[in-house]
């Protein structure tokens, strides 16, 4: 699958400009193309309760699932000025369990697959294996 990276980073970007995030400051957009070619996209959702706030990723991950689901080929996420984001690691784990093998995540250093960023995650996959 050719995956136009420019386009999904403007997805991002876009996604970026909904953030709420009245605490931190600190806006962040995610997108994410599926296997399907479907484009979805989040944003972070902050709290007055710091901890129940909500990343970009899990956005993505309830637009993806809302829009009837699908597994992840390729996935961008980004900061109030446009610049690349790293997913944290629990966020890796969310991409993880809707990924697609192999899917393709842009980072602060180049293109990576989900296997790359987690290394021996543990997922859906492994819970079918250990019926």
């Amino acid at each position: 699958m050719n995956i136009n990276w420019d386009e999904l980073r403007n997805v991002a970007k876009e996604s970026m400009q909904k953030a709420y995030a009245p605490y931190s400051k600190f806006p962040v957009g995610a997108a994410a193309l599926t296997e399907g070619g479907r484009v979805v996209a989040g944003c972070n959702v902050e709290n007055a309760s710091y901890g129940l706030g909500l990343c970009a990723e899990c956005s993505l991950i309830s637009n993806l699932i809302m829009a009837g689901g699908g597994r992840l080929v390729a996935f961008t996420c980004v900061d109030g000025h446009g610049n690349v984001l790293m997913p944290c690691g629990r966020c890796r784990q969310l991409l993880f369990e809707h990924s697609a093998p192999g899917m393709v995540l842009e980072t602060v250093s180049g293109l990576k697959t989900i296997d790359e960023v987690l290394p021996d995650a543990f997922g859906p996959r492994d819970l079918e294996e250990r019926k």
